[in-house]
């Protein structure tokens, strides 16, 4: 196992969204953007376009390097020249220009809380250069319970919804829509959900964001499902589940919503859960192999179902659906240094295990023939993260 240490001294923390790096999250907008092309961007820009970007390198070929360089070092390359100050002077400039010739890089957005105050706080890691940044606060005029609401992104698109929730020290769920956009490192509040529900499940198919089932007042358990369409923003309703059930975990697969109310130990009794089909619209009863297994986080790679168990520290498990039943995969448990609470995802053959204090394993899956095995590093968050639990974690690309 390689261990990559990231102290506070090597990698800073920084406000995202702040081209001076300070403790405001508030960008400085430049002017809008009115072309892909970098020398018509504005007027000012117009005015230097004799100057080049690098001496000696077309302006294509200078863009697409300075696009790669990281957050934390704009401070100091806007001061180049002027032209540098142009596209370094503000984050939206930057990743704006990032999007529009296609860059597309993961970074891991975590939500976690002070365990002594309970206060929600998004940390977001950049995955290619290991550092720790900051986004604005959600606008929420009530404390959130950290473990009630639901997360989903769009990732391509750079844009994420937290959904639904409930208020603390009570059982009032809530129907509040937020929605995230990278770029403009901006929360947005959308259109209201049609029902009020806490620990639910969720899943994105075909660009399109489904909520079932969940708790509503007084922990009623739900069976209504709807689907929001993230370009006119409406939510509509779908068939409803065949049974009222809360969710601990929900994958897609296979462009299925699977929704699991999870596991307790002992098992007094079979988990239930679900599988709905948007093509048909209809729900059906999971497989039992598939719900009674389900003793994790689930993610999907390689088309198939995953899960980092939370069972004691058992190695990683996937689904076989032709024998309905869970196999280990080869490799060595999740490292110690990994404590529960887990927030669990993945990008293509990765994936990102975050715990306790936001220390984050991240795991290689490799795959030959019909077997599965698992490789895990360490990257170890900053000191100042030490009082953070996760409760939920994203990639967005930018």
């Amino acid at each position: 196992m390689q261990r990559v240490k990231v102290s506070s001294q090597r990698a800073a923390v920084h406000k995202l969204g702040d081209s001076q790096m300070t403790l405001s999250p508030k960008f400085r907008v430049a002017a809008s953007i009115q072309s892909p092309s970098f020398d018509s961007s504005s007027e000012s820009e117009l005015s230097l376009r004799g100057e080049p970007l690098i001496p000696g390198l077309p302006d294509d070929v200078a863009l697409n390097c300075l696009l790669r360089v990281p957050i934390q070092s704009h401070v100091s390359t806007r001061s180049v020249c002027k032209r540098w100050h142009f596209l370094f002077g503000t984050k939206e400039t930057f990743f704006a220009r990032r999007k529009e010739l296609g860059f597309k890089e993961p970074w891991l957005f975590v939500v976690g809380f002070s365990r002594c105050t309970g206060k929600i706080q998004w940390k977001v890691l950049d995955l290619r250069n290991l550092t720790w940044h900051e986004i604005p606060s959600m606008p929420c005029r009530d404390k959130v319970c950290p473990h009630g609401f639901r997360s989903v992104s769009l990732p391509r698109e750079g844009t994420m919804f937290v959904c639904g929730g409930m208020v603390s020290d009570s059982d009032c769920p809530l129907d509040l829509v937020l929605k995230y956009d990278m770029v403009k490192n901006h929360w947005t509040v959308t259109s209201k959900m049609i029902t009020k529900r806490s620990f639910f499940g969720t899943g994105v198919i075909d660009g399109m964001v489904y909520a079932a089932g969940g708790n509503s007042a007084d922990l009623f358990e739900l069976d209504s499902a709807e689907v929001l369409n993230p370009l006119d923003g409406k939510w509509q309703s779908v068939s409803s589940m065949v049974t009222r059930m809360a969710s601990y975990d929900a994958a897609v697969l296979n462009g299925k919503l699977l929704v699991t109310e999870g596991w307790l130990w002992p098992f007094f009794v079979s988990p239930r859960g679900q599988v709905y089909d948007p093509r048909i619209d209809q729900w059906e009863t999971m497989a039992m192999g598939l719900r009674e297994g389900w003793t994790g986080t689930s993610v999907v790679v390689y088309d198939r179902l995953f899960i980092v168990s939370e069972l004691e520290r058992m190695k990683m498990k996937v689904y076989d659906s032709v024998t309905d039943s869970w196999e280990t995969i080869c490799g060595p448990e999740l490292p110690e240094e990994i404590c529960r609470p887990f927030a669990v995802n993945c990008y293509g053959n990765r994936v990102y295990v975050v715990g306790r204090n936001l220390h984050l394993a991240v795991g290689n899956i490799w795959r030959s023939e019909s077997k599965f095995g698992v490789r895990w590093e360490v990257v170890e968050s900053p000191e100042r993260y030490g009082d953070l639990t996760p409760s939920h974690s994203l990639v967005l690309f930018a």
